[in-house]
């Protein structure tokens, strides 16, 4: 990258390298990415935010009674607090029996989640618009795995910080398009997985996991999306998993494009 730019600078005045420089600048991404102007936070470890923007999602295997059962808990590297996903109601890996969803929905977004696996084959999920699952998912290297968009990629395993690190899932997702109430272009999600860039323009054809996983999931096999805006999604599955740091910008892709 240096030697472009050295290249460039015997061409251009410095007037138009700053320029230059600040239209190639890369998002930030990673663990400890902190919220960018327009952008409202959704989760920093306290019970106050967790009961003013999160409920329950009451799906066909809703199990749970408000108040949220999601607990509070220190930070186990960092200090300060964070949420554990771990429900009473979903022991036994009873996912849609308390998981929780924002208040707020969405269409096109930008999102940064950060988590934390505590044990061996710990398990949770991220559903965008309450509908496309990325995996939380320690030990699953397959396209139902780790970082996987499930069952449409492969699990970028090799970016997994593991067991006892926190996690950063850098999202930007653009929302399926409808013109007369038909689907006209599928809903895209580009992906960095602790700074990493694992998936681009990643195409998701339906939902997964059933009526129980995320609205839509019972309409023709979960082919059957509609053009609704649904809320960023946690999975309660019976593990201890940690949350922090979520926050949530809302954008207005018109491009099919969602590479950043």
């Amino acid at each position: 990258m240096n030697s472009i730019f050295s290249k460039i600078s015997t061409i251009l005045p410095a007037s138009a390298m700053v320029v230059m420089c600040a239209t190639i600048v890369q998002a930030q991404v990673g663990v400890g990415t902190k919220a960018p102007a327009g952008a409202e936070v959704f989760m920093d470890g306290s019970r106050k935010m967790l009961d003013e923007k999160w409920i329950y999602w009451e799906g066909p295997r809703f199990a749970a009674k408000p108040p949220i059962k999601w607990t509070v808990v220190n930070d186990p590297v960092d200090k300060g607090t964070v949420i554990n996903c771990n429900d009473p109601a979903s022991a036994g890996g009873k996912y849609g029996s308390a998981d929780i969803v924002t208040k707020k929905q969405f269409k096109d977004f930008r999102a940064h989640v950060e988590f934390f696996i505590t044990k061996e084959g710990g398990n949770s999920g991220v559903y965008l618009q309450n509908r496309y699952e990325i995996q939380v998912l320690d030990g699953d290297t397959t396209s139902h795995g780790m970082a996987a968009v499930i069952n449409e990629s492969k699990s970028p395993y090799f970016a997994y910080n593991g067991i006892g690190k926190w996690n950063a899932y850098d999202i930007l997702f653009r929302a399926a398009r409808f013109k007369d109430g038909k689907l006209v272009e599928k809903p895209l999600v580009t992906l960095y997985f602790n700074g990493k860039k694992v998936h681009s323009n990643q195409a998701i054809s339906q939902v997964w996991g059933g009526p129980n996983s995320g609205i839509d999931g019972g309409n023709d096999g979960g082919k059957g999306i509609t053009d609704t805006p649904g809320g960023l999604k946690l999975q309660s599955e019976g593990h201890d998993v940690y949350y922090r740091n979520i926050w949530i910008k809302e954008e207005k892709l018109d491009k099919a494009d969602t590479n950043f």
